[in-house]
């Protein structure tokens, strides 16, 4: 028997309870509110690994074998609703996050993840930006929304490769849903964006890398929706400077349908961005600061100008309206490193456009600790289903931890009760690990406790001491301390 310590109102365990119990409420099913809770508290364990495997044995280390089979029954094979929990997850964490100023970006990106073999789902040689590379992974589509505090992705869906989409046998054997078809990542992300904001999301400006931004359907959608964008784009991108446009349609000759489409001739066509932005002076190009980072202010040169994209204008009636253009050409590069576009208002101040852009720094901080001290990218199972189901739990964890980042002072959190764990049996070894077992057993013996008895509920509350606050530096904060305690 433990005996639970006595806590103070409104504690961090007892809102883990409160979480864990909305989130039970949105699956739907009472039986399966213990495998959640474990698998939660399994993500916020200070393991190396967290597979399912991994967590059971540090959960329940006397009965590993039917933890591992509930936990990986309820994550690869219950057909649970991804969509509910996240719903419930923006629900719970973004008041927080908007206690400390309004919703400001809505963040586009996408993540890959490595992988052996053929056979887990979407793994295909595709580009992966973890590594840099063509590489044999998986790759997934998030939104994320960002203010000056902090970030949460509250959408994240699996690219399927057409090679993937195409192949029934391939689907079948991992569960693909008939209604998955092809998409390509900015229409994945299309599909997101069109979804936040059926859910009442707080509106924000678009940000998204050159991957998205270069897409110039992805950008004329993000106008249809009436949403302003700040997003990366290739340097071959065409524009008509401030000042030129594409000639209007010929006149008349009198004879069939009169053309209407803006037109282009030998002399009269657009610039490529890099093209244009070695034609300015140097004087255009100011050092502009963005945010402090752990060796202190992080600053480039930057210069913006008025621009119409010209990306097949041609079979347009009219010009594409303007916008801005921002380029990045740091101190001592022999050319521009980025160009952007940005539908923000020609009142903006180069300042608040740079701080724009770069607000997509926070995804990758976000992925930083998501796959760090989450475990995101850890789930080993191969079916669609289990794909989608452990990156809903990894995030509604994170958002756990962002919402009690939110509440805590620079101080961080005193008078948590602290209980040592159960220590794991001396010969376990996860299977396939080449790590020896007292390894494993030290990563596990880090401030938390976890007894499981047979016809007992599982009541493990999960307390996150952050000791960094948004005011001293939300690029350097991770998540320490990880104390667990058993009911």
């Amino acid at each position: 028997m433990v005996i639970k310590a006595s806590l103070p109102p409104d504690s961090t365990e007892q809102r883990f309870d409160h979480f864990v119990d909305l989130l039970a409420s949105s699956i739907g099913h009472a039986d399966r509110r213990a495998p959640l809770r474990a698998y939660c508290t399994g993500l916020l364990l200070p393991l190396e690994r967290k597979s399912v495997e991994p967590m059971a044995a540090a959960l329940s280390p006397a009965n590993v074998r039917s933890q591992h089979q509930s936990m990986h029954h309820f994550v690869a094979e219950a057909p649970w609703d991804d969509r509910a929990i996240l719903e419930t997850v923006r629900n719970y964490t973004l008041p927080v996050i908007e206690g400390h100023g309004p919703i400001l970006a809505w963040i586009v990106d996408d993540t890959g993840y490595p992988k052996r073999g053929t056979h887990s789902v979407g793994v295909e040689r595709q580009y992966c930006g973890r590594l840099g590379k063509q590489e044999n992974c998986q790759v997934a589509v998030s939104l994320s929304v960002a203010n000056e505090s902090a970030s949460l992705p509250i959408a994240y869906d699996l690219y399927l490769p057409e090679e993937w989409a195409t192949d029934h046998a391939r689907r079948e054997s991992v569960g693909v849903p008939t209604e998955a078809e092809f998409r390509t990542k900015p229409e994945i992300a299309l599909a997101q964006i069109t979804q936040a904001l059926a859910d009442g999301v707080r509106r924000g400006v678009v940000v998204a890398d050159a991957a998205f931004g270069t897409d110039t359907k992805f950008r004329d959608a993000i106008r249809e929706l009436k949403l302003p964008y700040a997003v990366a784009i290739n340097s071959t991108t065409t524009v008509w400077p401030e000042g030129t446009l594409p000639l209007p349609p010929p006149a008349y000759a009198g004879m069939g349908r009169p053309s209407k489409r803006v037109r282009r001739d030998a002399e009269h066509q657009p610039l490529s961005v890099k093209k244009l932005a070695f034609a300015l002076p140097p004087a255009k190009f100011r050092t502009v600061g963005w945010r402090e980072g752990s060796k202190g202010r992080i600053e480039s040169r930057f210069c913006a100008v008025r621009v119409r994209a010209a990306h097949r204008d041609y079979w347009r009636e009219e010009p594409r309206p303007e916008e801005w253009l921002i380029i990045e050409w740091p101190e001592g590069e022999a050319e521009p490193t980025k160009y952007f576009l940005s539908t923000l208002p020609k009142t903006k101040s180069l300042k608040k456009l740079v701080y724009t852009i770069k607000l997509r720094w926070r995804i990758e901080r976000d992925y930083q600790e998501l796959k760090g001290e989450i475990g995101l990218g850890h789930y080993e199972g191969r079916g669609w289903r289990g794909f989608h189901h452990h990156a809903t739990l990894s995030i509604a964890a994170y958002a756990f931890l962002v919402a009690e980042r939110g509440r805590f002072s620079p101080s961080g959190v005193e008078g948590r009760p602290q209980h040592k764990a159960a220590r794991l049996p001396r010969d376990y070894r996860p299977r396939g690990s080449p790590d020896p077992a007292s390894k494993a057993q030290s990563s596990v013996d880090c401030d938390h406790a976890s007894a499981v008895g047979r016809g007992v509920n599982q009541a493990t509350g999960a307390v996150s001491k952050l000791s960094k606050s948004k005011q001293q530096g939300a690029d350097k904060s991770r998540i320490d301390d990880c104390q667990f305690l058993t009911q």
